[in-house]
């Protein structure tokens, strides 16, 4: 059995095509434990979680187009962002916002985000990831950017999977 590498993906720059390669494993991640999920559970919230699994997909998606768009290309979003972020991510007291939608329409969504980033890196060069960017009070660098999108998914994740737990799988 061949031990497990981050290889660069083909079509990227090096440093880059190995972050996609991240950003992919963090992905699949996701999806692997979403794949035995009882749908009908994905609005419920169980007692001690202030979110439901349909809630923190909606997030996962809107924070990784923040992310890329506010913050690393430092750019106005799409066009069609509001067909799919229909409400605002978090409501007035910073709660996260309750998102009610069929499980195909998240996991379409969270395809039409990650599609427009690698998009967009397939413009970045390995030094591009040193730029720093507008993520935080003093800036971050841009490959930081791109682990903060991977960490935040993966602690999501670990939520979902409370949730699962929660309700009873």
């Amino acid at each position: 059995m061949r031990a497990r590498h981050l290889d660069p993906v083909p079509g990227y720059s090096p440093g880059v095509g190995r972050l996609v390669a991240m950003l992919h494993d963090t992905r699949a991640r996701l999806l692997a434990d979403l794949e035995s999920f009882d749908v009908a559970h994905l609005d419920r919230t169980p007692a001690g979680s202030p979110n439901s699994i349909g809630t923190l997909l909606y997030h996962i998606a809107a924070i990784e187009l923040d992310w890329l768009y506010a913050d690393l290309l430092e750019r106005d979003f799409p066009p069609d962002t509001e067909d799919w972020f229909p409400v605002d991510v978090r409501e007035e007291g910073g709660r996260l916002t309750p998102v009610v939608e069929p499980f195909e329409r998240h996991l379409a969504r969270l395809d039409w985000v990650r599609g427009l980033l690698l998009t967009e890196l397939h413009d970045l060069n390995d030094a591009d990831l040193e730029r720093t960017v507008n993520a935080g009070p003093q800036g971050s660098g841009a490959d930081w950017v791109l682990h903060h999108l991977m960490q935040h998914e993966a602690e999501h994740r670990g939520q979902i999977g409370e949730i699962r737990a929660g309700l009873g799988g």
